[in-house]
């Protein structure tokens, strides 16, 4: 098997040190790139560019289908498939549609956001290429890491690891993964 790079990772000491770093990351106009904390940083959102999700449209399509494929298999049912006059009611009356159509549709967005959450983060990935560093696990207790994908276009393992450099990274390693 051989070893492709997965990326290369820098290891910091304080949270104002990790801020700057990714504010330089993102100024140098890489895209593929994350921050390990051991403790939320306030602020560091905004500095890594994070919008709102997409999970919310997962949910939302998801939903909404399932409200319409509801209302739409009752009004199929009751006015074609099986229809009963029952004491002079309509075939298809949407307020007696609603409420199975409404319970389907919060289960559809809850399915929606579940399936757009595990998409969106390409799980299930069952092994990191950053748990095989030692000094990774450090990121638990008091260390801070930014780590460069190699996946991104602008890398390139000598201008990567300067950048690292020049934002006051230390330990600055290559990451590989197994095939």
């Amino acid at each position: 098997m051989s070893a492709k790079p997965y990326g290369l990772m820098a290891e910091f000491d304080t949270p104002a040190a990790i801020l700057e770093a990714a504010g330089k990351v993102r100024d140098a106009g890489y895209r593929r790139w994350d921050v390990f904390t051991p403790f939320p940083i306030h602020g560091l959102d905004k500095v890594m560019g994070f919008k709102n999700s997409l999970v919310g449209w997962f949910a939302l399509a998801f939903g909404g289908g399932a409200f319409v494929a509801t209302m739409g298999l009752i009004w199929y049912c009751n006015a074609f498939d099986y229809p009963l006059i029952v004491g002079g009611k309509p075939m298809f009356s949407p307020p007696m549609s609603f409420v199975p159509s409404y319970i389907l549709m919060i289960l559809g967005g809850a399915v929606g956001a579940f399936v757009g959450m595990v998409t969106l983060n390409q799980l299930p990935r069952l092994h990191n290429p950053l748990f095989a560093k030692a000094r990774f696990a450090l990121v638990s207790r008091d260390k801070f890491f930014l780590v460069i994908g190699a996946n991104d276009p602008k890398f390139s393992g000598i201008e990567t690891r300067k950048l690292l450099e020049r934002a006051g990274g230390t330990h600055i390693e290559l990451v590989e993964e197994e095939d």
